[in-house]
């Protein structure tokens, strides 16, 4: 008990010059809180988790792997990553996805 954390998190895709943008034609199914009661289960923990789901999609769904990077970070439920406290340089975890222009 008293173990219990919470990770905010938010999936955006390159946008050109401009930067990155919420990922998806429902961005809010991509950005959300994670509550974890297992001190191994940190940010890391927390991508997997996002990335899998991204994954079965995309597998779902048949449009292949896309650009995206995850973002985590360290924070209680209630404050959301589009607050001025949440910028990619603060987070505690991101990894960035790529497809592969090799594949065949």
């Amino acid at each position: 008990m008293g173990t219990e954390k919470g990770w905010v998190y938010r999936v955006d895709e390159p946008y050109g010059s401009q930067g990155w943008r919420p990922y998806g034609g429902h961005p809010e199914r991509w950005r959300g809180t994670v509550i974890t009661d297992d001190p191994k289960e940190a940010a890391e923990y927390v991508a997997a988790l996002v990335v899998t789901d991204l994954v079965t999609e995309w597998e779902v769904r048949g449009t292949g792997q896309r650009h995206v990077r995850v973002i985590v970070w360290d924070d209680e439920e209630g404050d959301g990553p589009e607050d001025a406290a949440f910028t990619p340089e603060d987070a505690a975890f991101t990894v960035e996805i790529r497809p592969d222009i090799d594949a065949d």
